[in-house]
Order: C-alpha cells, then structure tokens, then sequence
C-alpha cells in the first residue's frame, strides 16, 4: 500500500492556505489545516470537512504543537496591510515564533517546511525587477515593518535551521496573488477594486496609481508552491507573474468588466507603499519549469465571478 503524504498547512483556512490543501486533497495526499481564525475563515474550508483526509486544528502557530506529518508548509499571518497593522506586535511574533515552532517541529520529526515568505523583503526596491540576489531596501520602524522585517527574520530562522540542524527547508517569496477566497476586507488593490464596482461605488486610486504591482492568479501560485516543495532548492526562490501593470491600469480593467461608467476617487499614498513591485523569474523558470499562465484579465473575470457571490 502507498503511504500517503501528510501535510500540516499553518493559516489553512486563509486564502492560499485553502486552495493548497484543495489541491493537496485531490493529490489523494492527508491535510492538516490549523489557523487561529484571526483572517482566515471557515468558509474556506467547510466543503473540505467531511474529508476524510482532511483534518482542522484551531491553535495559534505562536504556541508550540506536535504533530506527525511529512511536510510542512508555513503560511500562517496576516499578509494585507489592513490585517498586519492592526495589531503590529502580534504579526512580528506570529513571523517570529511562528516560524520559530514550525521549524522545531520539523527538526523533531524530520519533516521537509516551506516558509511563505514576501516580495515585501525586498521593501521600497532599488533594484527592478527584484531577483533573489536583491538584498531589499526596508524601512525597520515604518508602519509596514511588521510584516516586512518580520518575514525577513523569518527567513533568517529558516536558514539558520538549515545550516545548524540539517532541516529541510524551501523559502517561497510570494508576489501579488489574486483569485477566489480572498477576503473582501482585506484592502488589498484587487479585491478593493472588484468590491468598489461592484457595489457601484467610486474606485480609489492613492496617489495618481503610477505605482505598479505584478499580479500572480493564485492556481499559477499554489503550482509553483508545490513544485517549490518537490524540488531541492533550499535559496529563496521568487514566485509571481512578471507581467507589470500600473494600479491604474488594474483599476481600469476591473472598471471595464464590471461598470465603465464608474468614476475615480483620489487620495493620499500610503507611508512606505513601494512604488514598483515586479519579480525576477528566471530562477523558477530554471529550476523549477515554472512561469505563470493565467493572463490578467482572464484572473480577474474568475475572481469577479467569485466575488459576485462572496461579498
């Protein structure tokens, strides 16, 4: 009999977390979801109950656990703005600890993690597009920095249980991702604009929307997860779309499939939002046969569809 893969996913029920373990699933793979709740949300994972391959766990990462699986993947914390600063504390430690007692676990059992870790490393970028070599230009007492430095530890920790301890790791920074079950109060550009139209509402634009953004639609995301996992490349690796789009331009596309009588609203930038944000992908291209597929346009009709039904 071929002995399953049991899988732990931290922040299981978040918006990547949940279409992971979907997959995970239908891999005929066992999965254990654990999340606190605190963005994540049932809703996600309720069709998934009755599995039984799946398993849900309510606990906080920053609390140790024991568990017996097979690979780790470490998704959990509050990864939107409006989610991360609300209680800044909170998020450093969840990076820190969190991070801290899921690669304890690993250690103990011998089990391969993947950190979820951020294009934010890379802060305010110097260098564009960022590659992995980009050591990052970070502002470490702005609002932003919580989740920033606190992903930046994280990947500290990783590799230092890498070198001291011999654990298996596999360090994924995550560009912009898009698609069903994100959160429609997340403030992130995307579901910001598609709730806006939708509602009929003016659509907010900060600054003059020159900033850029590259948008990754989450099957392409949780494809290259997986084939981050498979592999043996222990180095930060970029996952993301390189296909550049200004906020405008987002806002107009969003503006066009739903209502382009829709007008703009205006408004001041956020301290230390980046004003360009594009990924170097040759190295997933390299060592993981991996580049996204899903153009812009054809995410956004797919989330929108979502949305219609999810607000």
């Amino acid at each position: 009999m071929i002995k399953k893969n049991r899988n732990l996913i931290t922040g299981g029920s978040g918006f990547l977390g949940s279409h992971l373990a979907n997959n995970l699933l239908k891999k005929g793979e066992e999965v254990i979801c654990l999340d606190n709740f605190f963005t994540g949300t049932k809703k996600n994972i309720h069709h998934l109950l009755k599995d039984p391959n799946f398993e849900l766990i309510r606990h906080d990462v920053t609390e140790p656990i024991k568990l017996e699986v097979d690979k780790i993947w470490h998704l959990a914390c509050p990864a939107s703005p409006i989610h991360y600063q609300f209680n800044p504390i909170k998020t450093t430690k969840t990076s820190f600890m969190g991070t801290y007692n899921m690669l304890g676990l690993a250690k103990r059992i011998g089990a391969k993690i993947l950190l979820a870790s951020t294009s934010e490393v890379y802060g305010d970028p110097l260098e564009h597009p960022q590659t992995e070599s980009y050591r990052g230009s970070v502002n470490t007492t702005g609002i932003r920095s919580c989740y920033d430095e606190g992903k930046r530890v994280a990947e500290t920790l990783c590799s230092d249980y890498q070198r001291i301890h011999g654990v298996d790791v596999r360090i994924m920074r995550i560009f912009n991702t898009y698609g069903p079950n994100m959160r429609s109060d997340d403030g992130r550009v995307v579901s910001n604009f598609i709730k806006q139209a939708l509602k009929n509402e003016k659509i907010t634009l900060y600054g003059e929307g020159k900033q850029t953004r590259s948008f990754c639609y989450v099957d392409d995301l949780i494809n290259g997860m997986i084939l981050l996992m498979e592999s043996d490349f222990q180095s930060p690796i970029n996952i993301g779309n390189p296909n550049e789009f200004s906020i405008r331009e987002l806002a107009d596309i969003v503006r066009d499939l739903i209502n382009p009588n829709l007008e703009y609203e205006f408004k001041e930038m956020p301290k230390d939002d980046p004003k360009q944000r594009k990924p170097s992908i040759s190295l997933a291209k390299s060592i993981l046969n991996w580049e996204p597929k899903v153009e812009l346009k054809e995410g956004l009709l797919k989330t929108i569809e979502w949305f219609k039904y999810n607000l």
